[in-house]
């Protein structure tokens, strides 16, 4: 089976995301939506999908980012600078990712969504200045990081409690 290169597949999906947002102002309120367009994660025959070290390793640094902040957002204490920290992490760790990940093509279209889902989360964050706003992306931040914890496997991944 061919591998197809994360790169590759990011690329095409930031590409039609940004011409739907660009193209079609609607879009924009339903992508914040949890669906992404009617999109949805799958298990794979009912079982997580496989996960490869680079994929761990930058997943869990995001998980564990907003782990440290988790108070500080339900509290409404976490300040700009800590949002900031967060987008960092998110377009640091995506990256890496995109770089480095080789997943087998469906388990590479399910992690497209996630990344997705990540990025939006960071934009979210990072294109207000409002802190409620910024939490808000916050927010989307932890659905997406749920959603990994749901659809792939990741033993020492650890889930951020809400």
């Amino acid at each position: 089976m061919k591998k197809y290169s994360l790169v590759q597949a990011v690329t095409g999906l930031g590409l039609a995301l940004v011409l739907s947002l660009t193209t079609l102002p609607s879009l924009a309120a339903e992508h914040q939506h949890d669906d992404m367009h009617g999109v949805e994660l799958q298990l794979n025959a009912g079982q997580k999908w496989q996960t490869d070290a680079p994929l761990r390793q930058a997943m869990g640094k995001i998980g564990q980012s907003v782990n440290m902040a988790l108070t500080d957002i339900h509290n409404n204490q976490l300040d700009a600078a800590g949002y900031a920290a967060l987008t960092e992490q998110v377009h640091t760790q995506v990256a890496y990712m995109v770089e480095n990940c080789q997943l087998e093509p469906q388990a590479d279209a399910q992690l497209h969504i996630v990344i997705a889902r990540l990025i939006d989360s960071a934009e979210h964050m990072q294109k207000h200045s409002d802190l409620k706003d910024k939490r808000q992306g916050a927010v989307q931040l932890l659905g997406a990081l749920n959603n990994y914890a749901t659809y792939f496997s990741d033993a020492e991944f650890v889930q951020p409690e809400h």
